[in-house]
């Protein structure tokens, strides 16, 4: 069983388990928090979210005092991270997983390491999408503001979202632009089979970069929360390569298969890449055929997923089926 948490009123939580914004650059924070609060949200910001030294905002005893601080406000109902980083595996250890109540994490990259570990832990559902800073322009595309009607959705209900027409091809991270989002590339969905695919099953997945460093771990381990909270259910792996070569890809791609991450899997989706060099000859096609090949499971790609935006809101634990056909594609959720 999966609990979905509740959303009754808006109110959103900042705290930073990773990076923090560093003073330079503040107004992009305060720029979230006003255009928040405009919205209709009450905004309580920690103090993790505007420090910034040595790759994390600071100790991570701090971090996860903070998080759980959050977690536990009965005043808050979304934590959401100003953004990633480096280093949040680095709290799991500080954090007291059976105290954590039904209440909805949201964010992206290195932030997916504690969305994954959460589920896993607990049976909560969380929410891979957009991290608060990404919330601080004057208007929101229409695949990423599906994040809020996404948490709204209750428990026995379900909540369709499509694939966008445009997608940004880069950032410029020493100008952040208060419009956020330049999409300008048209979205192309992929799979390896050249044909429209198919596939159902209980969503999980996050930065590959950084969820693989849970394999192993008492923070990664699949197969229980498999057997205590989705038995005999088939799981859908959504995936993201944020800085690693195909090689590296490929090769974190098989720890996971022999850690037992893709036994009774229904298929993959890989989200758009500002990574992914070949190396030697072999690219990101090539691998994702392989892949397909070994495990025998549909796979999709270049879909609305991680740090090529927009992105789709994937909640981990949720019953999906995502389809693809014709260069586009959707994805329904139910939260069964």
């Amino acid at each position: 069983m999966i609990i979905y948490p509740a959303l009754s009123k808006q109110s959103i939580g900042v705290t930073a388990p990773s990076s923090g914004v560093a003073p330079e650059i503040h107004n992009t924070l305060k720029q979230a928090i006003k255009r928040q609060e405009q919205r209709g949200f009450q905004v309580t910001v920690g103090e993790t979210a505007w420090t910034q030294a040595l790759a994390k905002s600071a100790p991570a005893e701090a971090r996860a005092a903070e998080l759980m601080e959050m977690l536990s406000d009965s005043s808050i109902e979304i934590v959401m991270p100003p953004w990633g980083g480096e280093l949040l595996i680095e709290i799991l250890e500080f954090m007291d997983f059976q105290k954590i109540p039904a209440k909805w994490v949201v964010g992206y990259s290195d932030i997916s390491v504690l969305l994954l570990a959460m589920t896993l832990k607990t049976g909560i559902a969380t929410a891979h999408g957009l991290n608060f800073v990404d919330l601080r322009g004057p208007e929101t595309d229409a695949v990423s503001a599906k994040w809020l009607e996404v948490l709204q959705t209750a428990a026995g209900e379900s909540i369709e979202q499509e694939a966008s027409q445009k997608f940004q091809l880069s950032w410029d991270h020493e100008n952040p632009s208060p419009v956020v989002f330049h999409l300008t590339e048209e979205t192309h969905w992929k799979t390896v089979s050249g044909e429209t695919e198919h596939m159902e099953g209980r969503l999980l997945g996050g930065c590959i970069d950084v969820i693989r460093h849970l394999i192993g771990t008492p923070y990664g381990d699949v197969d229980t929360f498999r057997k205590e909270h989705i038995p005999g259910e088939p799981v859908i792996w959504y995936l993201e390569n944020c800085e690693m070569n195909i090689a590296d890809m490929k090769r974190s791609l098989t720890q996971m298969k022999y850690a037992g991450w893709f036994y009774g899997i229904s298929g993959i989706v890989f989200g758009r890449s500002p990574a992914n060099e070949p190396v030697n000859g072999y690219t990101a096609e090539k691998m994702y055929a392989d892949l397909s090949e070994e495990l025998g499971v549909p796979i999709i790609y270049d879909i609305d997923c991680g740090h090529v935006p927009p992105q789709l809101t994937f909640v981990n634990g949720a019953h999906a089926v995502i389809e693809a056909a014709g260069g586009t594609g959707k994805m329904l959720m139910q939260f069964s």
